[in-house]
């Protein structure tokens, strides 16, 4: 960013003009030419980030008391000028440095605005989402404004270290160190001439009811008649410390996207007080719609933390395990120090209660929505089952109610507009039965056309079908549910209940002949460098061959993910099983020297594809293959 010092406007000096960052540019640009449609949101997002900046200020003052200087009392101001066509949001907050204005006005403030700007479409419904989940929620001013100005100062600085910051939003902006005498920041909005219908009391008054009545900190404006003191707009009144039965549903969607800087409406949510040994309120909510970085686990998550409606910090991730990192609410705690820091969450003995009894909750709420709204909760499946999957290593505890919240695709499961779970599988279980099926592969796709279920599918059985990244290291910690063992079909010898499966094979049941041994043993011998063993399989009926792991073998998936991640992983080799009553086999049989050893080799190579697995030499494979299609019609020797 380059600066360049301009000559100081009258009671202001150093003032200089700077560019804004790259990202925010197009962000600008999206604001001012595409959201037409929702720039009301616009009120929403500077009182909210004014009602930020106070919770801020009274969480600083607990160790600093002077910085509330002589106003203790917090509030937000909306000031209309209707004849200026300006509108301004005032705070007493923490208020900003000119370091931190630059900072925090000229770049996109959260980090991933790639990411962020991947997201954008260009249609106005889905990218008005954005705003204010990626913190570029200040920047929806300039949706109804031509120009911004903000007067800021820091709390506990001098007024002659106050900052105005000013622009047209069309690519640059300029700075001064000016006097500002009360602390906080003010937002002065220079509305469009397409946007003066914002220009009125009662429209502002409106919209103030409609999207923050939430808000903990009073919202003033001017009376009415312009008579006497502004009054509060708002309840003023931190919502969850009101009873449930005083909070309609529009307060509790508005105070979600106050939460959560989101502007779609959250699936569902449980607001709980919980009184006794333990004091504390949570207002927890699931949303519809995945984060960005839901995935990096390193990133910010966690409830907003108040101990006695003082706001502490805005993501206490001690409070839930990680694999909820998607929750968003409220905690706000009667047992906990005002002073309380991080690293004391960390220790202390009422957060550990306090985060057993959030994560049984949200389970419930999660068992509780598949229970009363499958479609709901197919969504939040959509979203979030991956990540749910990791609690059945991170939370043992749980671990069963996390398995019944699980969603398979499934052999049985075909043009239904649901998925599976465990409970339905086991419901429709012969008698007697005592094991779940499941096989692993890459895709949807391949995993329900892999030849392991070729004879389960004749026999009606039903096999969960699993094709996610995490499935092969999530399942590993599932061995069983609800005294059911979990078998995976590509593993070991197949087996339906207590008893082997019988495949498409001239003798089944039965031991192979001495000519079916002895190629086995010669396909063995071509491929000793790959395989463990060669023997009849009792899996298929369409195809020539498959390959098995042994049940302690990893998986593909699982040992491509721990090879990527470094560590390193045991040797093994597949068994490959073959259809002996399959027409390629009999053409194999009849072979003798190299073609035996080609063929063999082309039977391994067909296997590990309808595996999923990567061929490690896929031009020697092109080149047998084409020597078969050529040897077509060519007699048998």
């Amino acid at each position: 960013m380059t600066e360049t010092v301009d000559k100081p406007a009258a009671g202001a000096s150093d003032q200089a003009t700077l560019g804004f960052q790259t990202e925010v540019k197009q962000l600008l640009q999206l604001m001012i030419h595409s959201l037409y449609s929702h720039r009301e949101i616009f009120l929403r997002e500077l009182i909210s980030n004014a009602s930020d900046a106070n919770d801020k200020l009274r969480f600083a003052a607990l160790n600093d008391p002077q910085l509330l200087e002589s106003e203790p009392d917090l509030n937000i101001r909306v000031e209309l000028d209707p004849e200026q066509k300006t509108i301004s949001v005032v705070d007493d907050g923490i208020g900003m440095t000119r370091d931190e204005v630059v900072a925090q006005l000229g770049t996109i403030a959260r980090s991933g605005t790639g990411e962020f700007l991947s997201q954008l479409t260009g249609e106005q419904q889905k990218d008005s989402q954005l705003i204010g989940q990626f913190g570029v929620g200040f920047y929806s001013a300039f949706m109804v404004a031509d120009r911004v100005d903000v007067m800021t100062r820091r709390a506990g600085a001098a007024p002659e270290e106050g900052v105005h910051w000013s622009s047209d939003g069309q690519g640059e902006f300029t700075v001064a160190t000016e006097t500002v005498e009360p602390r906080g920041t003010r937002v002065r909005l220079h509305l469009k001439s397409d946007a003066e219908e914002f220009a009125d009391q009662y429209r502002l008054r409106a919209l103030i009811n409609k999207y923050s009545d939430h808000i903990a900190f009073p919202v003033l404006m001017a009376q009415a008649d312009g008579e006497g003191e502004p009054e509060a707009v708002n309840q003023g009144q931190a919502l969850w410390t009101r009873p449930r039965t005083d909070i309609s549903d529009e307060e509790y969607v508005e105070f979600y996207r106050h939460v959560a800087h989101d502007f779609a409406e959250p699936l569902t949510w449980s607001h709980n007080k919980v009184e006794g040994k333990r004091e504390y309120t949570s207002l927890l909510y699931l949303p519809a719609t995945a984060p960005f970085d839901l995935w990096d686990r390193h990133a910010a998550r966690g409830v907003k933390l108040y101990v006695q409606r003082v706001f502490i910090m805005d993501d206490a991730e001690q409070f839930l395990p990680l694999y909820l990192r998607f929750v968003r609410g409220v905690v706000d705690s009667n047992d906990l120090s005002l002073n309380v820091s991080r690293e004391i969450l960390q220790q202390d003995a009422n957060v550990m209660a306090i985060r057993s009894a959030l994560t049984k909750r949200v389970l419930d709420m999660l068992t509780k929505l598949a229970k009363d709204d499958a479609e709901k909760y197919g969504k939040f499946w959509g979203a979030f089952g991956n990540v749910l999957k990791e609690g059945l290593a991170e939370d043992q505890g749980n671990q069963e109610k996390i398995a019944g919240l699980l969603r398979f695709n499934s052999t049985h499961s075909e043009g239904q507009e649901q998925d599976r779970s465990l409970d339905d599988y086991i419901a429709g279980l012969a008698e007697g039965r005592d094991d779940i099926l499941y096989l692993i592969g890459e895709t949807p796709q391949a995993v329900r056309s892999s030849p392991h279920l070729e004879v389960l599918g004749e026999q009606g059985e039903e096999v969960l079908l699993l094709s996610d990244r995490i499935d092969a290291w999530a399942l590993q910690f599932l061995p069983e549910y609800k005294g059911k063992k979990l078998r995976d079909v590509a593993r070991g010898e197949l087996r339906v209940g207590d008893q082997p499966a019988a495949g498409d094979t001239s003798i089944e049941g039965a031991e192979p002949d001495k000519d079916t041994k002895q190629l086995l043993k010669r396909i063995k011998r071509a491929l000793r460098e790959d395989v463990d063993e060669v023997r009849v399989s009792a899996r298929l009926k369409d195809s020539p061959a498959c390959l098995v792991l042994g049940e302690d073998d990893l998986g593909p998936g699982l040992r491509e993910m721990l090879e990527a991640s470094g560590q390193t992983v045991p040797e093994s080799k597949p068994t490959l099983e073959i259809n002996q009553g399959h027409p390629l086999i009999g053409r194999l049989a009849a072979r003798e020297g190299d073609q035996f050893d080609e063929l063999a080799r082309l039977l391994l190579e067909q296997a590990t594809l309808a595996d999923g697995r990567q061929l490690g030499d896929p031009g020697a494979f092109v080149r047998r293959l084409n020597k078969l299609l050529l040897d077509l019609d060519a007699p048998d020797e």
